[in-house]
Formats: C-alpha cells, structure tokens, sequence
C-alpha cells in the first residue's frame, strides 16, 4: 500500500462496503511530513501482510481500526482504493485495552502462558468500552448485505455487540493467534463473555484444527451449548430462535506469488548476494526472523547457538547466525525485560567468539522492507522458526516461497501453526535445547538432493494455498451460513446422485497422484464393503484391499481406513498390514503406526477414557437398549468409548420412531458426541470425529494432500475439511461436502486400481 504525500481524500459515509474489515489497527500510519502534510504508509504487521493483497480485490471494502496515536480519530478517508474509518483510542485505552487486557491478560494466557498473565478489573471495563466503539464503527458503515470479518483476539466482544445492533448482516471472526485449552481458558475473569461475544459471530475462524476443537470444548463445558461436529447452537435472546454458529480451521497464508517473483528482481538476486560479502562470505548463513516477543523462543535459539558454538561443534569462521528481532510493544514491561536478556546473550555470544570483522551473530533489532526480507530470504542457507507457541508464523511461508532455487532448509517448531502444513520441514520442540541443537546440525549438513525434495514439498503447499484462498475460503464458507434475512443456505457443494463425469475425476486424480506426499483414507462400510444387514458377514472387497496394501508400500504414500467400527472389528475384517493404519470409533480408537509416522501427532485422536466417562457410557447404554425393547429389531452395539444403535433390520416404522426417540434422547446430553448415519446413532463419550482423525494423519504423515472415500453422513466431518489440494469422494447417493460422486463400492475400488497406476507412472 504505498504511501502519500497528499491529505488523504475523505471518505464517503454512506453504507455501501461489500465487505467491512474490523482489526485493532488500520493497514496504515501516519507520518507528518516537513511542510505539513500527511503521507500514510503501510502499517507492519502480519495481520495488514495478509490481507493487504485480500482488500485489493473486494469491490468495495472499508476497514475499521485505530490509527495508531492516541486522541481523536481522523476524519474517515480513502487509501490505496480503500475506505479508512478510523475508531478513537485515548492515552487510558491504550494502557488498558491494549496494553492491559489484550496483552498482559489474553496474549499470554493465549500462548500457554509462558509469562504470568495479569488479570485487572480496570483492564476489563476498558476491553468493553473499546469493543463496543469498534462494534459500532463497523455496524454504522455496513450497508444490509455486508459482510463484516471481525480479526483478532483484541476484539473478541464485537461480534455479539454487532449482532445486538445489526441482526441483518453476517459476520465472521479470525483470532490470528492460539486458542488455549479449556484448563487454561477457565482461569480467565469474564470467560464466559468472551465466549458469548465470539457467538455472536455466523462463522469462527482459527488456524489449527487443535484451536478450533479447544474452543469447541470450552464453548461444550462453561456454556454447556449443543455442540455437533463444528456446529454449535447457540439460543436466542428472548424471542429470537435458535441459531447455528460454525466453527472451522483456515489456516493462514501469504501472497506467495508476490513474494516467489520479488527473487526474478535482478536488485533483490544482487542484494542477496551482496549480503553473504558483507558477512565475509561463509559457508553457511543460518537466519531467524521474528517480533521481538517471548512466544517466538528467541532466548532458546540463542542458548542453542551459543552452546553449539562453546562445544566446538560450529565454527563462526564459516557460519554465522543472522537474528532479526522486529521492535515489538516496548511500553510492555516483560518485552522491556526480553529485550536486555536478548541483547545481553547476544553480546556474551559475541564477545566469546566473534573475530575482528565478523560477528558470530549479527544481532538486527528493527524493521526492514518486504524487498530486503526476501533477499535476507535467498541469502540463508538454514531459516530458524523455532516460537515457543505461535498461531501460524508467517515467516517459515516467506521463506519457502522466496527459495524457487529449491535450496535451503527450513527448521520449525511443532508448536507453530505452519507446522500442521509444512509437514516436510525439520520439525522441532523448541523446548528441548539438545533437540534444537540437533536440529540446527542436521540442517546445515543436509545434502542438495534432500533440501530440494523438502522444499519441493514446502513449496507445493505454500504455492497452492495462498492468502487469497484462505480469505475466499473462509468468505465462501460464510455466505454459505444462514441467511440474516432467513434464507438458509446449507453447505453442499454436491446435490443429488450423479456421479462425477469419469475425465473430470481422471483429471482430478491425475493431479493429485503428481503430489510429493500423499495420504490415501477410507471408509470400510459402503466403500470397500457393500452394507449388509448381519455386521459380522460383511465381505470386503478383495482387490481394492490388496490395492491400498500396494499403495502403502510406495514412497511418498500413507494410507489408512477411518471406521465407526471398533478397531478390533474393523481389524479382524480387513487384516491389513502395519502399513496402513486403522482408526476405529470415528477417530476414539487407534491402531499401531509404521514407524515414520510421527506417533506423538496422533495423541489427540487416542482414546481417552475416564471413570466418569464409563459411568456416562453405561447409562447410555442402559437407555438405548431400552429403545430398542420397545423396537423389534433395532439393536445397541457397545464400544470401547460409544454406544450405538443400529436400526437397519427393525420392522415396519420401528427404525424411524427409534431414532426419534434417540435424538430426542440426545438433547440432554450436552458433553456427547452424538452422530447420526445410515441407520444408526452413535453416542461417544470422548469427542471424536473422521474429520479429526483425517487431520490427524495428514500431519502425522507429513502429507501434502489427502484424499478420502467415504459413503455416509458420518464421512461428511472429513468432507468438510477439504483444502485445495486435497479430493474429497463420496460414494453413493445423497448431498454432499465431497468435491467427486462415484456410484458404489466397484467403482471405489476402480478408483484405488487407477490411482495406483497414475502413481506409478509418476
């Protein structure tokens, strides 16, 4: 957004924005100039980095923040095609809003409190107050059919004052940073609001699959709302009805295009270069790049280094460390603190190893342009994203996207959202000085051939998922909420029973066999098995399985089959090797890995099983087979951590009356997971879901790209966590979240035979 010497020209004030942005800060600064005038510049920061390229294709977009000094607003404006409302912060919101309760309360509470957070009624009335001027910024600028995407943890209660003000438009929220698990989060005065004001929200953005189901349980435990899947139905206010708010995982990207071309600038090829003389031209250059906050595990890459360098195992003659720390929030005290304690590691480190002329880390405490990142990008041979805790990090996308030479090694952090996609990256606990230590070694001895197939990896998910599809994601997932005006709009992307044109599927599986890393689910009942009605006679077929068994042992593939059936039946009726893995329970139960599955990854998919938990089972079960009595035919199938009934051979109206029974039965149990399917509800006492559990297995597989078949209700949680280059199958007829419609179980396995040759060939 590039900067004006001239006074911003005003803005209209009439309510006609497609979409109005609502975030802390506005995407500028102001800068008086010598003579006066006003020139705004682009504010840094990652929230205005992503969506600045987002604003830039909207018709008609407003954006509603503060400008970044204390006092009254200025008058609303345009900037770079946009509409600029300004909302007023004094020097007191400044110390408590932001300062207070956005930073010293949520941000580290936020962040698995790595700092003590502190907790001030003052800080509190000040959120509330500030919040509110937001909320009614954003509503006076929205005309009836905007949308309004509120952003960031700063302005958790705007969605619920809108929706007080403006039941006619649809608003969504995007909190940029981690959401804390429920024992974390109920330590925080006023949880309860917070949870409300996010409600007030159609759709609840977060960048892992892990925040969104923290936020899940929290909205399950202290609200004790419905909670189905990502669905949960929140009551209305007095008369209003019931309404159902989505929550979902959009990771964040960049404007990756953008930054891939800034390495074609013959200036930026030659700045890069130019860096590596200034360093004296050493045979290695290891980067980190971060806010100066004490999420981003500064203190620990500098112990690591430093240690690295006393025992010998680094020569600073040839590898130095460069360290970017942005200035960050230094009205803060604990950031004041991090500062000295960086600095003075820094100087010891230094004073210990640097020769004349060449420091052992060059230490950059301030802000450089995007041109001079991306040649700082180029030059690094080891980048080092190693955040204590981190929402995404924006950094470890840079630098993959600035490295279309396939060179370079990324190390993250597994406590990083990037981490859930950059699965080809070195991962690292940041915690572990020996292990990040190790790391560090390993990167700078990786040999060419393996650094370009990571990066080849890196790149693939960087290039193909960039911040446009994030926000046309989450903006289309929005329009598909209900309608404020009482359309509703269900989220189906298929209708009906066609199945998929067989050379648009050819295409689609063409492409996703040319993808570096691949994870191949399905589900066994209706899929690989035709339905029968006696469970235990199901035969599968004997083809498509020995085909996954194939699948499995070529490189670069994982396979899996993702059941509601218990893992032992679903074991004793496959008999697959350890090569694929089996998840049964609807994702509660796990089977044994191969070993280059990161088994740690998949913790949140075991079961977990309670005394309480069995006490609610029980009691579950005991009423279920009391529906059943009163149904000839309708039978109760118990679980480990479920119980389940079937009501595929009840006689006459008997299978309708008795799901009826069991989902008005379900309505009293908030804390269960019930799901509905073919001819069955199943009730589990430990939150579980396919669409978890495919989750689960991408990043334990480090997969680029996954692809599922599925046949019931039940595979619709997996569904709708398709990315871009992912596919989506459903086999048989009804709507669907799935991207592709085969018409049964041969054509399934002729999918899984055709998959296997493009493979091959590739």
């Amino acid at each position: 957004m590039p900067g004006s010497a001239d006074r911003p020209a005003h803005a209209p004030h009439r309510p006609d924005h497609d979409l109005v942005v609502v975030a802390n800060r506005l995407p500028v600064d102001s800068r008086t100039l010598p003579d006066g005038a006003t020139e705004w510049v682009t504010s840094p920061g990652g929230l205005v980095t992503a969506m600045e390229s987002v604003m830039k294709g909207v018709d008609s977009g407003a954006w509603v923040g503060w400008a970044g000094a204390p006092g009254d607003a200025p008058d609303p404006f345009e900037a770079d095609g946009m509409s600029l409302y300004p909302v007023a912060l004094d020097q007191e919101d400044i110390e408590r809003y932001y300062e207070g309760f956005s930073n010293g309360t949520l941000w580290p509470l936020y962040h698995d409190v790595i700092v003590e957070p502190a907790f001030h009624r003052t800080w509190w009335d000040s959120y509330v107050s500030a919040n509110r001027r937001f909320a009614r910024a954003a509503a006076a600028v929205a005309s009836r059919t905007s949308t309004i995407w509120v952003h960031d943890y700063q302005l958790q209660l705007v969605p619920r004052m809108i929706r007080d003000d403006r039941a006619d438009v649809r608003i969504g929220f995007f909190n940029h940073i981690p959401f804390p698990p429920v024992e974390l989060f109920s330590q925080l005065p006023k949880r309860n609001q917070i949870l409300r004001g996010l409600l007030g929200a159609d759709l609840i953005g977060f960048q892992r699959e892990s925040d969104t189901q923290n936020f899940l349980a929290a909205v399950r435990k202290l609200l004790g709302h419905h909670v189905d899947g990502q669905t949960i139905s929140v009551p209305g206010l007095g008369a209003a009805p019931m309404r159902e708010v989505t929550a979902q995982t959009f990771p964040i990207s960049i404007d990756s295009a953008s930054v891939s071309a800034l390495t074609e600038d013959p200036e930026v090829r030659e700045h890069a270069a130019q860096l590596r003389r200034d360093l004296g031209n050493p045979r290695k250059v290891v980067v980190g790049v971060d806010r100066l906050d004490y999420t981003k595990g500064i203190r620990h890459r500098l112990k690591a280094w430093g240690e690295l360098l006393n025992d010998g195992s680094i020569d600073p003659h040839d590898t130095v460390m460069i360290q970017v720390a942005t200035p960050s929030r230094e009205r803060v005290e604990a950031y004041r603190q991090l500062r000295d304690e960086v600095e003075l590691t820094v100087g010891r480190i230094n004073g210990d190893h640097a020769s004349i002329g060449r420091a052992a880390v060059s230490y950059q405490h301030r802000s450089f342009d995007r041109r001079y990142m991306t040649a700082l990008y180029m030059a690094a041979d080891v980048v080092l994203v190693t955040a204590l805790r981190d929402g995404m990090n924006l950094v470890a996308k840079e630098y993959v996207a600035s490295r279309p030479d396939l060179q370079g090694v990324l190390v993250l952090s597994e406590f990083a959202g990037a981490a859930d996609e950059l699965r080809a990256a070195v991962m690292v606990n940041p915690h572990d000085i020996d292990e990040l230590k190790a790391a560090i070694l390993r990167s700078l001895a990786m040999p060419e051939e393996e650094q370009q197939e990571s990066m080849r990896s890196l790149r693939h998910q960087v290039m193909e998922n960039d911040v446009q599809s994030w926000a046309h994601d989450f903006l289309e997932r929005l329009e598909q909420s209900d309608d404020p005006h009482g359309e509703a709009k269900p989220v189906v992307r298929l209708s009906g029973g066609e199945p998929t044109e067989p050379e648009v599927l050819e295409g689609a599986l063409a492409e996703f066999a040319q993808t570096p890393r691949i994870l191949i689910a399905s589900d066994f009942d209706g899929v690989l098995a035709p339905i029968v009605n006696d469970r235990d006679a199901v035969e599968p077929d004997p083809a498509a399985l020995d085909t996954l068994r194939e699948l499995a042992d070529m490189p670069g593939v994982a396979v899996a089959l993702i059941s509601g059936r218990s893992l032992e039946d679903l074991d004793s009726h496959t008999g697959m090797p350890s090569s694929v893995v089996l998840v049964g329970s609807h994702g509660a139960e796990v089977g044994a890995l191969p070993p280059w599955m990161q088994a740690e990854v998949l913790d949140s998919a075991a079961l977990s099983m309670t005394p309480e938990k069995d006490e609610l089972l029980q009691s579950i079960t005991a009423t279920l087979h009391r529906i059943a009595r009163a149904h000839p035919g309708v039978e109760v199938e118990t679980k480990p951590s479920a119980a389940v009934l079937h009501t595929r051979n009840a006689r006459g109206r008997g299978a309708d009356n008795a799901t009826d029974s069991a989902l008005e039965y379900a309505v009293t149990l908030p804390e269960v997971t019930v799901t509905p399917g073919k001819e069955v509800v199943e009730f589990s006492v430990v939150h579980a879901s396919k669409g978890d559990a495919i989750d689960a297995l991408a990043r334990a597989s480090a997969a680029d790209a996954w692809l599922y078949l599925g046949d019931d209700v039940t595979d619709e949680s997996v569904f709708g966590h398709l990315g871009e280059s992912d596919c989506g199958i459903k086999v048989g007829e009804g709507d669907t979240a799935a991207n592709y419609r085969i018409a049964g179980t041969p054509e399934a396995a002729a999918v899984l035979a055709r998959l296997k040759a493009l493979r091959q060939d590739g």
